[in-house]
């Protein structure tokens, strides 16, 4: 073989020039830094365990608690089992006092799905009028409605109940449902999901069909606001179900109570009555089971709807 054609099938080497025109050597191909991923992985994964642990010990105690009799959540250790008492737990706190735990379960319900359903109802529409209709002062009044985002709910609720004093509804199911009906930040999502879930296209093809603006909204837009629609529902049920501060501002009578309020105040006397303790921590399992029920069953719609949401 000769020389040149060894030069010929020998690689060129790949040369660099610098800003003056000078030749300089070429660099070695950049190594990731394993051990610095593997690091830094290490370390996340470690943050999210404690968070977890710290996460679920509070559940974990509870469930274990509501196991006890009332002679061993003294008498063991905190996260040992004791005597298996679960079942006669349950059966005293559903007869406690004439079933009153039932009564405010079906409260807690009442005042949570019916104001949240409603809530979120009021919320889309606010969110779609401010996204696909100009009106004068729009960008105004939407700012009207991020300072109500602001504002902690605990701040408002003497001018409610002075509000709702004048009107004769404290100590009533309105008294605590109206206020839940008013929601700032769902109607800041709602708009959000309305400018990426509703093409003004598509309105403007119902409109020409024929449909009016309310057969548009309930027909076209609403259900392609399913995902945002179930996302604020839940947010709302969140909030209204753990509703404490307005139920005590607006309710005297423990037969309104909701769930929270009504184990708030047995828990207020289980110095003078003892045997309230294993009803107040059974009761407050009891009272977790609608949340968790509520996210698993509905997960699919809101964990694309806060994906949606988190891109636009």
């Amino acid at each position: 073989m000769s020389t040149q054609t060894a030069h010929r099938e020998a690689p060129a080497a790949v040369t660099r020039h610098d800003g003056t025109g000078r030749r300089t050597a070429p660099r070695p191909p950049a190594r990731r830094n394993r051990t610095g991923g593997l690091t830094s992985r290490v370390a996340v994964n470690a943050v999210l365990a404690v968070v977890a642990v710290y996460t679920l010990m509070p559940l974990t105690w509870l469930l274990i608690a509501s196991t006890k009799s009332y002679r061993d959540l003294f008498a063991t250790n905190p996260f040992s089992l004791g005597d298996f008492a679960f079942l006669s737990n349950l059966n005293a706190l559903l007869e406690y006092n004439d079933g009153v735990f039932v009564r405010w379960m079906l409260n807690s319900l009442l005042y949570t799905v019916v104001a949240s359903l409603l809530s979120t109802l009021i919320s889309v529409a606010c969110g779609y009028a401010f996204d696909k209709y100009a009106f004068r002062g729009r960008e105004k009044w939407f700012g009207v409605v991020l300072v109500g985002v602001l504002i902690p709910s605990t701040v408002v609720q003497l001018p409610l109940y002075l509000m709702a004093s004048e009107l004769g509804l404290v100590n009533t199911y309105w008294a605590v449902l109206i206020p839940s009906l008013v929601n700032p930040f769902g109607v800041y999502l709602a708009r959000v999901f309305s400018e990426g879930y509703v093409p003004g296209e598509v309105l403007e093809a119902a409109r020409v069909d024929g449909a009016g603006e309310v057969r548009t909204f309930v027909k076209v837009a609403l259900p392609m606001l399913a995902p945002g629609f179930v996302t604020i529902f839940l947010f709302s049920f969140t909030a209204s179900w753990n509703n404490f501060y307005g139920a005590l501002m607006m309710l005297n009578d423990d037969r309104l109570y909701p769930v929270n309020l009504g184990l708030f105040m047995w828990n207020q006397n289980v110095y003078q009555q003892p045997e309230l303790y294993p009803l107040v921590i059974i009761g407050s399992l009891v009272a977790v089971v609608p949340l968790i029920a509520a996210f698993l069953c509905l997960q699919r719609f809101w964990r694309s709807g806060l994906t949606a949401g988190a891109v636009k």
